[in-house]
């Protein structure tokens, strides 16, 4: 039996996982000639872009939901090595048990998609004090932080948090903090809401191209504070302290200071990016690399031939799919199909205000708002998930390697 470990089930390993699941069904392979096998450190599938919410139900997708009815094997453990050489992953079952040996699994093609996670730089008081959303485990920490604010003793900045980090999770967690602590803070106390979003940019989204200003404009009505051109120096639990000097007592801050990819990226004998990515071709195998494929967070397509591809799911998802078909191709030595995205959109959410919808690399307004905020609750709500009914043909066929259209959205008036 020959095998394909896809390391992680994020958003481009699950439907790695599915997308080889499927080219294999095409050809009339069985799982006892190939097997599939995901390499996950928990047993679901994490909608992680909606980690910024308050309720976090709907955000997880059992895996045996998905991949059971494929005929995909889940191993639940962490790989700490990729053996290129011998053609083998080590695998974990308990980080915090190293009594537990390690698993041995070989495998004939590998598909590293370990995703990537947050940067923590070392600031004092970051790793003690700060909460983030990063991931579903730290999601719920803040959430059941919030949760604890009024058990906690009276001091001036018991209510009031601070957002570090103006990209796209940033903007979205300030957005969605003064509503979150309006339905938890007493009545008696909510004037002592405060929520205030920092970077270290010259404006608040810097990145957001026309959408700028309406972000800037939305937060604001949305009551958070906009503080550009400072970086965190330190906290301590019951405040920060800002590179200029300002001081502000708070006993929530939230870091959300950027994104590097999987360590296991560096196992790999190849150059890495600055974010720590390997190079893939067009077919996503890894350069220089025999029998190794990269999709997601952790790999660096150039989707159009130019541009890198961005740590979103709106390019993991299609990498993944494209991997997964690919991979079983070049076992079976069959042409490949070559991923090239010519299109390039960000929908932003902010909270009760609605939405920024932009289109191209340059992030042109296409719509605010209503409008906005409809087509972004389609995609984090409907587009991104995978079938949930168990039904093995829905399941495959939703991995098939195309790459899908721009979401559709109502245009502003003038838009192109």
């Amino acid at each position: 039996m020959k095998r394909i470990v896809v390391i992680g089930a994020g958003f481009a390993g699950l439907w790695g996982a599915i997308g080889a699941a499927r080219k294999l069904d095409e050809l009339s392979v069985t799982a006892d000639e190939v097997e599939v096998a995901v390499v996950n450190g928990a047993p679901f599938h994490s909608i992680r872009v909606r980690n910024y919410e308050s309720d976090l139900a709907a955000t997880l997708v059992p895996l045996t939901d998905v991949l059971d009815p494929i005929g995909v094997r889940l191993i639940e453990g962490t790989v700490s090595t990729i053996d290129v050489a011998n053609q083998c992953v080590s695998v974990l079952p308990d980080v915090l048990d190293d009594s537990k040996p390690a698993q041995q699994i070989p495998y004939d093609r590998v598909v590293l998609a370990a995703g990537s996670r947050l940067v923590h730089p070392d600031i004092p008081g970051l790793a003690q004090y700060a909460f983030d959303v990063d991931s579903y485990a730290g999601a719920c920490r803040l959430q059941d932080h919030l949760h604890s604010l009024g058990a906690r003793g009276a001091s001036p900045g018991r209510y009031a948090a601070v957002v570090v980090g103006a990209g796209l999770t940033g903007v979205e967690l300030a957005a969605e903090l003064p509503s979150r602590l309006q339905s938890i803070v007493p009545e008696a106390d909510r004037h002592a809401i405060r929520v205030v979003l920092a970077d270290r940019t010259a404006k608040i989204a810097q990145a957001m191209g026309g959408a700028q200003r309406v972000i800037e404009r939305a937060l604001t009505t949305l009551g958070v504070e906009l503080l550009s051109g400072v970086s965190l120096k330190a906290l301590d639990g019951e405040s920060v302290e800002l590179t200029d000097g300002t001081r502000i007592e708070a006993s929530t801050v939230a870091w959300c200071g950027g994104m590097r990819a999987s360590p296991l990226a560096a196992q790999f004998p190849v150059t890495l990016d600055a974010l720590g990515r390997v190079p893939v071709d067009s077919f996503l195998r890894v350069e220089g690399v025999l029998d190794a494929f990269a999709a997601g967070d952790c790999a660096r397509l150039l989707v159009d031939g130019v541009r890198a591809s961005v740590m979103s799911c709106q390019h993991s998802r299609p990498m993944g799919r494209f991997a997964g078909h690919n991979v079983v191709c070049d076992l079976f030595g069959l042409p490949m199909l070559p991923l090239s995205i010519d299109w390039y959109t960000t929908i932003l959410d902010l909270g009760p205000w609605g939405a920024v919808y932009t289109e191209g690399w340059d992030r042109q307004l296409v719509t605010e708002g209503a409008a906005a905020k409809k087509t972004k609750q389609t995609i984090n709500c409907e587009r991104i998930y995978p079938p949930r009914n168990r039904v093995r043909a829905d399941i495959l066929e939703a991995a098939a390697p195309v790459v899908q259209t721009p979401p559709p959205t109502r245009r502003a008036s003038g838009s192109r």
